[in-house]
């Protein structure tokens, strides 16, 4: 503790001495100086002084901390307290500092000096440039920026004017001098297309006017060749007028003779040309026609499930016969499924057939509907084989006044829902059905509504 305050109070000897000193100096000073202070007064001498006063106090401020520093340190040494060198750092660095600090002293007291004596002298009466503030640069920086601104947008301004002006005399560009200024150098670049573009556009005009013209003469309507093309324009203005008014006038009259008459005439001129208009259009139509049948129609390849289809009718001609099938084909039209179109007489026994045959094995109905096309109905059986995964569709045409088949429910037992949903909807009898009844409608309804003929029994309903 006792070095602690010997230290303080060498520190605040130290400060105090630096004190005395600086103000007998500066006193010293001011008492050597104040003649020529009187004579010359420059302003950044009497300015200075407080500087050196300051730099001269700085110093003997750092001066006395490094040797307070120094004093306490030695007497720590003395008394074992820091032995060790790793303690030494914070002197050394203090004694960098120290060495800076005194460095930018001298450096700015020379500066100081410098500058005094010229003014002495004479030299400078005026601040040196390079010493003036930031912010006088600053704002001359800033003027500069304003009056370049300010001219380019004068320069925009005065393009822009003389762009519309040049628009507003439609032509104006070609007469542009040669000494325009830079700026403007678009605009006048802008009204030269402008007046290309309008000069071509005269120029077409009159090479049209002047065909015209020619034409009219060599048919031995039109006037002289001298005669310009207004003169041509105003006219066949005039003819024209006329010749409607002399129209006006004829329907006028004729009307008024006979207006029953003119009716007719009418009708049987709009009649005529509708008549041939049918004709011409029917007679294109027919020469489409044959155009397209006398090109040959493109081969179309033949369907993956074709060698399935060839395959079932060979099966079913060897085992039932020939007679069995009406027809067979690929339906395009159902992602080519094979199709086959049995008898009606066969219509059970294939069915059988179908779901028995062991090359076949269609063990599953997955759809049966039937359908009105007015002259006859039909019923659509779509089946699949598990084993083979393999498909086929089968149908088979009926009477419509008396629409009877044989029920498939006793081969396929998923037949009974689909084969009741027909006779409920199309009224279609399934003899064999076990439970043949409606399943949408109540047993009381009258008729069947997907039959084509179907009138509501109740026509609110």
């Amino acid at each position: 503790m006792s070095g602690e305050k010997d230290l303080e109070q060498l520190k605040k000897e130290a400060v105090a001495k630096a004190k005395a000193e600086a103000l007998a100096k500066r006193q010293a000073k001011a008492a050597g100086e104040a003649p020529k202070a009187l004579e010359e007064t420059p302003k950044p001498a009497v300015q200075e002084a407080p500087a050196n006063d300051d730099d001269d106090l700085a110093k003997a401020k750092a001066a006395a901390a490094a040797k307070a520093k120094a004093a306490a340190l030695a007497k720590k040494q003395r008394e074992g307290i820091a032995d060790e060198p790793a303690q030494q750092a914070p002197a050394a660095a203090s004694e960098a500092d120290d060495l800076a600090k005194k460095k930018a002293a001298a450096a700015a007291k020379a500066k100081a000096a410098a500058l005094a004596k010229k003014q002495r002298e004479g030299i400078a009466d005026e601040p040196a440039p390079a010493e003036e503030p930031a912010s006088v640069a600053g704002s001359d920086a800033d003027d500069l920026a304003k009056k370049k601104a300010a001219a380019v947008a004068k320069a925009k301004a005065a393009a822009a004017a003389k762009r519309k002006a040049m628009e507003l005399a439609a032509g104006g560009a070609a007469e542009t001098p040669a000494e325009s200024a830079e700026p403007q150098a678009e605009a006048s670049g802008d009204a030269d297309d402008l007046a290309k573009k309008k000069a071509a556009a005269v120029a077409k005009a009159k090479a049209a006017a002047a065909a015209k013209k020619k034409a009219m003469e060599l048919a031995g309507g039109g006037e002289s060749a001298e005669a310009p093309a207004g003169d041509d324009e105003k006219a066949k203005a005039i003819a024209a007028a006329k010749a409607k008014a002399a129209a006006a006038a004829k329907a006028k009259a004729a009307g008024g003779a006979s207006d029953a008459g003119g009716g007719d005439e009418k009708a049987k001129a709009i009649a005529a040309a509708k008549a041939k208009a049918a004709a011409a259009a029917a007679a294109k139509a027919k020469a489409g026609g044959a155009a397209k049948s006398a090109e040959p129609a493109a081969p179309q390849a033949p369907s993956v499930n074709q060698p399935y289809l060839d395959k079932y009718v060979k099966v079913i001609t060897e085992n039932l016969g020939s007679e069995t099938l009406e027809d067979s084909y690929i339906n395009k039209l159902s992602k080519d499924v094979p199709t086959l179109v049995v008898k009606k007489e066969s219509y059970y026994k294939l069915a059988q057939f179908l779901k028995y045959n062991e090359l076949l094995g269609f063990d599953y109905l997955s759809e049966l509907h039937g359908s009105d096309f007015e002259t006859h109905m039909e019923i659509y059986v779509h089946l699949y084989s598990y084993r083979n995964h393999q498909t086929v569709a089968f149908k088979v045409k009926i009477d419509r006044n008396e629409p009877t088949i044989e029920s498939l429910q006793p081969v396929w037992a998923g037949a009974d829902w689909p084969e009741c949903e027909a006779y409920d909807l199309l009224g279609i009898k399934f003899t064999g059905h076990p439970n043949l009844h409606r399943i949408m409608l109540g047993e009381d309804w009258v008729g069947h509504p997907l039959r084509k003929d179907y009138e509501p029994y109740d026509v609110e309903v």
